[in-house]
């Protein structure tokens, strides 16, 4: 082989070498920027949330004397947390917590309540700027779970096995 030969051949290495090292870079920042879309669709979805920051008042409790409510609060990473009760007078009767997190990819309303032994998830399938459905066909009861604000008022139906019941909330000032 002459010297022009061994050029061309060094050459043609560095050429498949340059195209591998392309592709590799291509795919490496392919997958960076799938993995940052998908953190920000998260983000994006949370801000959704925001509107249910804050205390909301139950108008719809049937019991004298009894008053009932829900505050929900936006913690860091975009989580937000409830804590809600019932009360007789001046006394606690009933607490529950909620959160609604991000988790294997998709977003959870999260109870924990007296009535269940352990937090149960509840996948949200859909979410719009002023409300979200949350769904867990494994559960006895609720199923479903839908949170709509419309007309100055916050409507909470807990659905299932062909029963429903509905929490009326106003926001308070």
């Amino acid at each position: 082989m002459r010297f022009h030969d061994y050029l061309g051949v060094i050459q043609l290495s560095l050429k498949d070498i340059d195209e591998k090292f392309m592709r590799y870079i291509f795919l490496v920042g392919l997958a960076a920027l799938s993995i940052t879309c998908l953190g920000q669709g998260d983000n994006m979805d949370f801000k959704k949330f925001e509107w249910l920051t804050g205390t909301w008042n139950r108008t719809n409790i049937s019991k004298p004397g009894r008053t009932a409510y829900e505050v929900w609060s936006k913690e860091d990473g975009g989580k937000l947390t409830c804590h809600g009760g019932i009360l007789q007078g001046k006394d606690t009767i009933f607490v529950e917590r909620f959160s609604i997190l991000a988790k294997d990819n998709a977003i959870y309303y999260v109870a924990d309540v007296p009535e269940n032994k352990q937090v149960v998830y509840f996948k949200i399938t859909e979410i719009t700027d002023l409300g979200f459905v949350c769904e867990n066909p494994e559960h006895d009861f609720p199923k479903k779970i839908e949170y709509k604000f419309h007309g100055g008022q916050l409507k909470a139906q807990i659905s299932g096995n062909g029963k429903y019941v509905d929490y009326l909330f106003l926001k308070q000032k």
